[in-house]
């Protein structure tokens, strides 16, 4: 969200308030909202197509979550206006939907929450409409596989610079730039809690993972610099040289039989 909400990064991993675990039936609404949130956004992805507008992919999201008996996430937290972030190519996060028609090679990310039980949900995938190029096929891999790496790292008794790490030494390597302003966060009653979880950092440093944390992973990777900026709308960042970026993120929760992604159907 705006500079209010999702975290700047602060420190790697660290907080001045404690991370907050989860219980057993905590994690079943959180699984729950997890399955809403992973169904809108594949709702809205399977009408993405050349001529549709960012406003209509956000009704079908709203559609797709109101439809599962939940509440959108984003819808009216810390003023946003719609139910997912829309971006658009050289655009990051925190898209408004509107007017704007999708075009053919538009590289698109839609980021979207739920809300079950009073749990949150956080999942953003990005996709090419159309025809795409390897330039944009390769920047999806590599942020897809920095996120799986993530996800892999995300162990009971490891900690949040081994998250970090793991994405940094997938991406850097392949001579692109990980956002560094944005970063990851706990999820949970609020939709952003401690701790964050930047995308570079260094092993074996910030918070230890325990069961019950229940974490936002989300790479935003960058052809170009890592630099952003905000548009006059206050919410849209984009690259501050106006090269494309791509972004995924799933809602993981830390278990003693390893990692488990709750943003699936």
């Amino acid at each position: 969200m705006n500079s209010e909400s999702t975290p700047k990064i602060v420190s790697n991993g660290n907080s001045a308030l404690g991370p907050i675990l989860k219980t057993g039936l905590e994690l079943q609404a959180m699984r729950e909202a997890g399955r809403v949130v992973a169904f809108a956004v594949r709702k809205a992805f399977d009408a993405l197509e050349q001529g549709i507008t960012t406003r209509e992919l956000d009704a079908i999201a709203r559609g797709a979550i109101e439809s599962e008996g939940a509440k959108p996430g984003f819808l009216g937290l810390y003023g946003f206006p719609a139910t997912a972030c829309v971006s658009i190519n050289e655009e990051i996060v925190h898209g408004i939907p509107g007017d704007r028609i999708v075009r053919s090679g538009d590289l698109v990310t839609l980021d979207c929450g739920a809300i079950v039980d009073g749990y949150n949900s956080d999942h953003a995938i990005t996709e090419v409409v159309g025809d795409s190029t390897s330039e944009k096929d390769n920047l999806i891999d590599t942020t897809r596989k920095s996120l799986e790496a993530g996800i892999k790292a995300a162990r009971y008794g490891n900690r949040i610079g081994d998250v970090s790490s793991a994405i940094e030494g997938y991406v850097v390597p392949r001579s692109y730039e990980l956002v560094r302003e944005y970063v990851g966060h706990g999820v949970g009653k609020r939709l952003h809690e401690p701790p964050q979880v930047p995308n570079f950092g260094t092993s074996g440093q910030g918070l230890e993972l325990q069961v019950g944390l229940v974490l936002a992973i989300e790479p935003m990777v960058n052809v170009g610099g890592w630099q952003t900026r905000i548009l006059d709308d206050e919410w849209t960042v984009v690259t501050a040289d106006g090269s494309l970026s791509c972004h995924f993120e799933h809602t993981v929760a830390i278990t003693e039989d390893g990692p488990q992604v709750l943003t699936v159907e």
